[in-house]
């Protein structure tokens, strides 16, 4: 009998509702100090059993089956049927954004749930290493993993922190590879322009715009965050506004930078205008914010003289409505940094699932398609340009504040490819 037939008659004629909720109960009951509370756990334990006894005998590969309807709802079981057919193969890593991604201000106030911490522990427990991608600092990460997932598993060799969207990677348990510092490898001309700008972003912004954000990120990912409610229209007006800033101090930057090997004045504008007409040209949203800021470039992209270009080339500019503009180094970025700590817990053929709401995530998830080493899947709110690479490829997109719906769904693909 073909898997989907056998699944079919697993939801059919189980009570695999009730299978879940005492999963769930077992799983997540909160430790208590009363013999009551005891009680009603170690019999909602065995009623557990008894139910995934009753599956296993029904089955040729029964504890799968029991394993599969206590973890899943039908619809989730199918999806990873679909997903297993699909590409043949069970995720051997996991590669989690967390901000609006695992957990969400606007749906779990901020904190990963339990439920998702104890689906990353199932997958730890079935030796699915985990890596942690995100822009935050080490520190920051290291704090809320240790609290969320405890200290021994974060610290077994099966678990890695990309921190600052790529600028290091922390695997501990791994000797001297444990802590990667991938900006080392940054040359002395990238290194200049980007202590330049951090150096002038604030100290010389206009007052109004300097009044108005906050400074994020790092010495190669410099971030200008709304002092305002992200997505409100104050939020929206400084943001479009300190995009335009930072392209042309960036833009200033890089000519001061080059200015021996240009042979070409690059003062007043000139820099200015070459970084707002090669920026336009790569993202349509930088160009749509320059236009409406009457910032439009007056030279066309080819102007821009090469040994400008291939600096630009290295250098990002990232725009998020309402959000967030930074700039950031390309050569320090996400892929590089989960390739790096896919390297050192030795997956060496990688089938990833990636989770992730930003821009920055998109580039994990692009890597992995055009690899063939992994699936995506994100929030609802995610990034329009995230959402649409998720939907064109396999639709994983899950309501805000529930990442556990999704890690589900791969945990029992993983299940169907033991049969």
């Amino acid at each position: 009998m073909e898997r989907y037939d056998l699944l079919y008659r697993l939801y059919a004629d189980f009570e695999t509702d009730t299978l879940r909720e005492l999963q769930n109960f077992v799983d997540l009951f909160p430790p208590v100090d009363s013999r009551i509370a005891l009680d009603y756990w170690e019999d909602a334990s065995d009623e557990l059993e008894d139910r995934k006894e009753e599956v296993q005998s029904s089955f040729a590969a029964g504890a799968t089956f029991a394993e599969i309807a206590a973890r899943a709802t039908r619809d989730q079981t199918f999806t990873a049927l679909d997903l297993h057919s699909k590409y043949g193969r069970s995720v051997n890593a996991l590669v989690l954004d967390v901000d609006e991604t695992l957990r969400s201000a606007g749906r779990t106030d901020n904190e990963i749930p339990r439920d998702t911490l104890h689906l990353l522990t199932e997958f730890h427990e079935a030796g699915v290493p985990i890596v942690i991608c995100t822009g935050q600092t080490l520190e920051n990460v290291k704090g809320f993993t240790i609290q969320g997932l405890g200290n021994e598993l974060v610290h077994s060799g099966d678990v890695s922190i990309v921190y600052e969207a790529g600028t290091g990677v922390f695997t501990p348990g791994h000797g001297s590879t444990t802590k990667q510092l991938l900006y080392e490898d940054l040359d002395d001309t990238v290194r200049e322009v980007f202590s330049e700008v951090r150096s002038r972003v604030l100290p010389q912004a206009p007052d109004d715009l300097r009044e108005s954000v906050h400074l994020q990120g790092n010495e190669f990912n410099i971030t200008l965050k709304p002092n305002f409610d992200i997505g409100s229209d104050p939020a929206e007006e400084v943001i479009d506004h300190g995009l335009v800033y930072l392209v042309d101090l960036l833009g200033r930057a890089v000519g001061s930078a080059l200015d021996g090997e240009l042979g070409v004045d690059a003062d007043g504008g000139v820099a200015e205008d070459w970084a707002r007409a090669y920026y336009a040209a790569a993202d349509p949203e930088v160009q749509t914010v320059l236009g409406d800021r009457g910032a439009a470039p007056e030279c066309d992209p080819e102007d821009v003289p090469e040994t400008v270009r291939s600096l630009f080339d290295r250098i990002d500019v990232a725009y998020y409505h309402a959000d967030a503009a930074e700039i950031g180094s390309l050569e320090l970025n996400k892929p590089n940094g989960v390739r790096a700590a896919l390297d050192v817990l030795d997956v060496e053929d990688p089938f990833v699932l990636v989770m992730g709401d930003s821009k920055s995530d998109l580039r994990v998830m692009e890597w992995a398609d055009d690899a063939d080493a992994g699936i995506a899947a994100a929030p609802q709110h995610a990034s329009e340009d995230v959402l649409t690479h998720v939907r064109a490829t396999d639709e994983l997109v899950y309501d805000r504040g529930d990442a556990a719906s999704l890690l589900r769904i791969v945990y029992v693909m993983n299940l169907l490819d033991e049969l």
